[in-house]
């Protein structure tokens, strides 16, 4: 069969550019090397419950914000099954301070919430929030306009770190601001202010909980691709992307298959993408900068079931930072491992008042799984990856574990199963070789370096994904836009998104 664009990798990116571009009349075909969609998106279930790889909440989903009407032009929004989180989404905890600060929802509330706990700071505060909605007003993409992008230029190179000291000398309110930076990798010397400022500024909008895992948004957008009379194939790795006369002509799968299209997009790493194609257009200046580039740290992630009715449900986020370490807490050693956390509840369907699980995320080097890195284990490629592997996972869950236990006894008093994931885990379903968890980490001394064009220099190769732009779902969202608008050359797209 013939296609008009074959697109690697079915992460968020790739299915949004599947469903966009099937709009358009063209024929898709998505490739898969798992057996579920979905890239971080995946979900996977342990004693009847469902937990979520890697998306507990997402941002800017109220009627008319920016992703809202990105996933209603792909067709699915009204399909989605979502839960408003409460005003107050994200509660941040201090190391020796027994209090819980709060991130909230609108600016108004976001503000005053703030400014309960730190009075002689509210201007502080104010002066905080209108710089991140300026910072934002600079990105038309993000608010999804064709207007002139160069005004972004100007703020590109400050630092998330040093800004948000600048606009207060308090620490611990430096700290609260900054408390969800886990979000991003959020790291001293290089987190550029405008990936804080995204991010941030989306959950502020408006924070949701997708019902029943994130899995759904990628089960909803492949639906969309079939109906519009694309493919999916699943099991299906590619091997090799085949350039000849100038474009590339086909891609080569693992089983010996040759499938050839006009338009190519890759939604894999870039360096993977460099990796598997070897074409001269590619230069050797171009490869060595983007497979020079740094990845954002791994995690390890703790997924517990709880013991029925045991834990009150709270529609809410913790994130917890070790005092001093709001900025480095990825340079942990083997004794001070943990420096924080992420803690994420879901609900139990029977009985909405307790939570059924707790999922758990703390920042993890591949450097430390190093010694296993030749073992695969993922769905339909099982192995076993030895006894010392599973020492290393109950060595590291109890050391969690035991900084959870400080601040939800309540929690650890009442864990019925645990199952660990590593940055192993990560590598294998993810794809990408060290388990990072957002990509390419950004820097704000060489930004330009670090942000990467959905084209190529083969003209019928693109790309696209969290390492683009931005990463989460909402930066990934907004990076299958670009792509889709440069490979249609319809700068029209983000209109008809717009006004959808």
């Amino acid at each position: 069969m013939q296609f008009d664009v074959i697109i690697i990798g079915s992460g968020l990116g790739g299915l949004l550019c599947g469903s966009i571009l099937g709009k358009q009349g063209l024929r898709v075909c998505v490739v898969e090397k798992n057996k579920q969609l979905g890239g971080n998106l995946q979900t996977f279930a342990r004693n009847k419950q469902l937990f979520d790889t890697g998306v507990h909440y997402i941002g800017g989903l109220s009627k008319g914000q920016n992703l809202y009407q990105v996933l209603k032009y792909a067709g699915i929004i009204d399909q989605l099954r979502l839960e408003k989180m409460e005003e107050a989404f994200d509660h941040i905890l201090l190391e020796g301070d027994p209090k819980a600060y709060v991130q909230s929802q609108g600016y108004d509330a976001f503000i005053n919430n703030l400014a309960a706990d730190f009075p002689e700071d509210r201007e502080a505060i104010i002066r905080y929030c209108a710089l991140v909605k300026e910072v934002c007003s600079k990105f038309p993409l993000y608010h999804l306009t064709n207007d002139d992008a160069s005004a972004k230029d100007e703020v590109l190179g400050l630092s998330a770190q040093e800004t948000i000291a600048a606009i207060t000398p308090n620490l611990k309110l430096q700290a609260v601001l900054a408390g969800n930076n886990l979000l991003y990798s959020g790291v001293a010397g290089k987190t550029p202010f405008h990936v804080h400022a995204l991010i941030v500024n989306s959950y502020i909008e408006s924070s949701w909980k997708c019902v029943d895992g994130g899995s759904q948004i990628a089960k909803l957008l492949a639906a969309v691709i079939k109906k519009q009379g694309g493919t999916v194939l699943r099991n299906c790795e590619v091997k090799k992307i085949v350039e000849s006369g100038g474009a590339v002509s086909h891609i080569e799968t693992e089983a010996g298959t040759d499938i050839s299209a006009r338009y190519f997009i890759s939604n894999i790493n870039p360096a993977a993408t460099l990796h598997i194609t070897d074409a001269a257009l590619l230069k050797n200046v171009y490869r060595k900068r983007i497979t020079g580039l740094s990845n954002t740290v791994a995690s390890f992630s703790l997924h517990l079931v709880l013991k029925p009715r045991s834990v009150p449900y709270q529609n809410h986020n913790y994130y917890f930072h070790k005092e001093g370490h709001l900025w480095n807490m990825n340079d942990y050693t083997d004794t001070n491992w943990p420096l924080g956390y992420g803690l994420y509840f879901t609900p139990d369907r029977k009985d909405p008042r307790y939570a059924a699980t707790v999922s758990i995320l703390t920042p993890m080097w591949f450097r430390d799984v190093e010694q296993w890195k030749d073992t695969y284990n993922r769905v339909g490629k099982e192995t076993e990856r030895g006894e010392d592997y599973e020492a290393f996972k109950k060595r590291k869950t109890d050391q969690l574990l035991a900084l959870v236990q400080e601040r939800f006894p309540q929690i650890t008093e009442n864990i019925q199963h645990s199952y660990a994931a590593t940055p192993l885990t990560n590598r294998d379903y993810i794809g990408l070789e060290d388990g990072s968890m957002y990509g390419i980490q950004k820097d704000y001394n060489n930004p330009l370096q670090t942000i990467i064009s959905p084209r190529t220099k083969i003209p019928n190769l693109f790309l696209t994904g969290q390492s683009l732009n931005l990463h989460g779902i909402l930066g990934t969202s907004l990076s299958a836009v670009l792509t889709c608008t440069l490979l249609l050359k319809a700068p029209t797209l983000v209109d008809k998104i717009r006004n959808a």
